[in-house]
């Protein structure tokens, strides 16, 4: 018979209760803080669903009524150093933590709201819920995305687990500056990121309680369960109830608290604070709580049938505000009246910031914002990226024309060159993936030496791309550090595609230029190598057609120096290209420069012509000098694109060319569904259409992706013979090939 023994998990999992002599010691203070906290948050929500229901709300208003408790005990257990994002429901955790920033001593209940500084936070909220220009983001944020950057307000998210990587970059940072010098506290700053129970069950939430525990970053991970994701009860999509213990799994200590009891709220986070202050790791708590409301707007959710009328009675007796005046009350701290005169006070203090923002409308008798309020919309594509300008180079030295000398290196020691100078000039460079540490260079090879010389920032992590990427935009968004990720394949960037996409590539945009986001993503074209359908992709035409992204793509060693270097000089987020083909060939490099730059945004020509412009990059550069020399029929111009992004191809380059030539062939090895081609053949057309003797020609790889099978990936990809396709194909329409030739 086999043998059983239990196993238990080597962290404490917890349940912790506020006793009696808690409340009667507590500091009152902090009970007058948590109070006046709790009245704001509900009197500004409240405004905002009655707003809601006038029409005034541009999009969804999810409440935290009935939530308060959670937000306030646990942010006022934080200090200013400290950092919080959250999610599309997260107006409590933002003021809270606003507040706690303005007043970091406590508010009084007879100084509640009174203050100045405190008024300017009601306005400029509602004023981004609104959408309006004098929203901390702009109005481009509004309910789901507020961020206050200065006050540790991280940025609330609207997509579900999406903003718990990003929390875990902002605790790596902090664990990398390592104290709060200026202070005089000698303990971790911490960063709590705040999420559901249906964010619970996501991937990017999983992979970042393992990171995080395999770092012991100093990082919280904050449940408000409040019972239904919309109108799905957690019972019926998680097996394990108790979501406190998805943090023993990971080896995270936890605990689980009555998240309608503010006091049992801080008393536990003040117990996990402690824990991570100390450099122990990450902490979970899981706060039981409720959501009065639906998921979206003023209607409780029995009006959609999925909850009773019975249940929402139950838990609005455990009105959190109420139990508190109850208690406060009970322990001769507060009267009635002078709760009453708090709550009209606060009211006031919204209803009149309300006020401000919208006027009266002479035909319906109804209300409307007051026009002069409302973003210019001239501004509608404004912080999309810096204003870095094409052809500037930022800093450093220009690569010179003629390098007085020249040295030979292959082209995967001159990325692991460049990554060391940078790491050696600016130790807020890390870079960071899988394997990167090891192997001698990784997988790739272009890391080599780095772990040995910088392992405190040469960063192997787990298979967890969501994690890790989003980690690296929490990190860039700090202003401190830039991080520089590899991808092993370009197709596991789809692995992480809500943070490529939904967050690294829209966060200047959407938070209205609070925060920048210089991260650097390399990874590698892998088509050729026989590794298949999901290791072989050209990611380069998805990547173009996001906002924010900047895209180089080096076809030489001495390349790939200048524009990483230029990439790593930008704000921005870059993707890195670099094909495998390029990876064991020699390329002549200046002798002894790693540093220099190339000029944002510059293509180069490799091959001067008159009869055609043919626009290529990564390894197939080369590859059409070679066809194009070989031509008797045709003088092609070869152009190495260098920049792909929108925002930063070299159209003076390319248009003249086309001025002058009056053909063009747009070369790629990447497959037709996701050709960068087809987009930029588009905007040629719309660009040059009237210079132009024939269609814009293309020569792209297959409509399916490359298979193992070596002749049917030679048959998927373009090479060589393709190109001369290609330009058979412009030959013929100029007329010089007949259709049989």
């Amino acid at each position: 018979m086999p043998r059983h023994r239990p196993l238990s998990p080597r962290v404490e999992c917890l349940h912790l209760e506020a006793a009696e002599d808690d409340w009667i010691h507590a500091d009152r203070g902090l009970l007058e803080t948590m109070l006046v906290h709790m009245r704001a948050i509900r009197s500004f929500e409240e405004a905002i669903l009655r707003l809601a229901q006038e029409g005034l709300v541009h999009g969804p208003a999810h409440s935290s009524i009935g939530q308060e408790a959670a937000a306030v005990g646990s942010v006022l257990a934080l200090r200013n150093g400290d950092g919080v994002n959250g999610t599309h429901r997260g107006h409590h955790q933002f003021l809270s933590k606003a507040l706690q920033y303005l007043s970091p001593e406590g508010i009084p209940v007879s100084d509640a709201l009174k203050r100045d500084e405190h008024r300017e936070l009601l306005h400029r909220t509602l004023g981004e819920i609104l959408g309006l220009r004098i929203g901390f983001s702009g109005g481009r944020g509004g309910s789901m995305h507020l961020q206050w950057h200065e006050a540790g307000a991280l940025g609330t998210n609207a997509i579900v687990g999406g903003g718990v990587p990003l929390a875990a970059g902002n605790a790596l940072a902090q664990k990398y500056d390592g104290t709060e010098a200026a202070s005089g506290d000698t303990s971790l700053s911490v960063t709590v990121t705040y999420f559901g129970d249906g964010a619970a069950n996501i991937g990017s939430t999983l992979e970042t309680l393992n990171l995080a525990a395999a770092w012991r970053l100093p990082m919280g991970f904050f449940v408000e369960n409040n019972q239904y994701a919309v109108s799905t009860h957690i019972s019926e999509v998680t097996g394990e109830e108790p979501l406190v213990a998805r943090g023993p799994g990971f080896g995270i200590r936890s605990w689980q608290v009555d998240g309608m009891d503010p006091l049992a709220v801080y008393l536990a986070q003040r117990e996990a604070i402690a824990h991570m202050r100390a450099g122990r790791g990450p902490t979970l708590i899981e706060a039981l709580t409720y959501r009065f409301f639906h998921q979206n707007g003023p209607f409780p959710g029995s009006a959609f049938g999925y909850r009773s009328k019975e249940e929402e009675q139950q838990w609005k007796q455990r009105d959190p505000i109420t139990a508190l005046v109850e208690r406060m009350t009970s322990l001769d701290i507060l009267t009635q009246e002078q709760d009453e005169e708090l709550r009209a006070s606060v009211e006031a203090q919204v209803a009149s910031v309300v006020d401000e923002l919208l006027e009266e409308t002479s035909s319906s008798g109804g209300r409307r914002i007051r026009a002069e309020l409302l973003p210019d919309t001239d501004s509608v594509d404004a912080y999309i990226r810096s204003d870095a300008a094409a052809g500037s180079i930022l800093q450093g030295h220009l690569l010179p024309d003629s390098p007085p000398a020249e040295e030979e290196v292959k082209f995967s020691d001159a990325i692991a060159a460049v990554l060391a100078e940078r790491m050696e000039q600016d130790p807020g460079v890390i870079v960071l993936g899988e394997d990167v540490h090891r192997l001698k260079g990784g997988t790739n090879g272009a890391t080599k030496d780095l772990t040995e010389r910088f392992p405190e920032r040469t960063l192997g992590t787990p298979i967890s791309e969501n994690a890790f990427t989003g980690l690296a935009g929490g990190l860039s968004m700090t202003g401190r550090y830039k991080p520089v990720v590899e991808f092993m394949y370009s197709d596991f960037l789809w692995v992480a595609a809500d943070q490529v996409f939904n967050q690294i590539a829209k966060a200047r945009h959407m938070y209205g230029g609070q925060t920048a986001m210089p991260v650097v993503l390399r990874s590698k074209v892998a088509m050729g190598t026989g590794y298949g359908s999901q290791h072989s992709m050209d990611p380069a035409g998805i990547f173009a057609t996001s906002a924010g992204w900047r895209i180089v793509a080096p076809s030489t060693a001495s390349d790939y120096i200048g524009l990483m270097n230029t990439a790593l000089d930008l704000d921005d987020p870059v993707l890195v290209l670099e094909h495998v083909d390029l990876y064991p060939q020699n390329h002549h490099v200046p002798e002894g420069d790693r540093s220099f730059r190339l000029p944002l945004g510059k293509a180069a020509v490799r091959r001067p012509g008159s009869d055609v412009t043919v626009l290529s990059y990564l390894n197939l550069v080369q590859r059409c000098v070679t066809a194009a020399d070989r031509r008797e029929d045709l003088d092609p111009e070869v152009i190495d694109l260098r920049w792909l992004d929108r925002a930063s191809l070299d159209w003076e380059t390319i248009g003249g060319s086309i001025r002058r030539c009056n053909s063009v062939l747009i070369v790629e090895q990447g497959t037709r569904g996701t050709s960068y081609g087809g987009w930029l053949a588009d905007e040629i057309q719309r660009r040059y259409f009237d210079y132009l003797d024939q269609p814009v020609q293309r020569v792209t790889g297959g409509e399916a992706s490359p298979s193992i099978s070596k002749v049917l990936e030679e048959a998927a990809n373009a090479g060589l013979e393709e190109i001369t396709a290609g330009l058979d194909e412009i030959s013929r329409g100029l007329g010089r090939r007949t259709e049989g030739q």
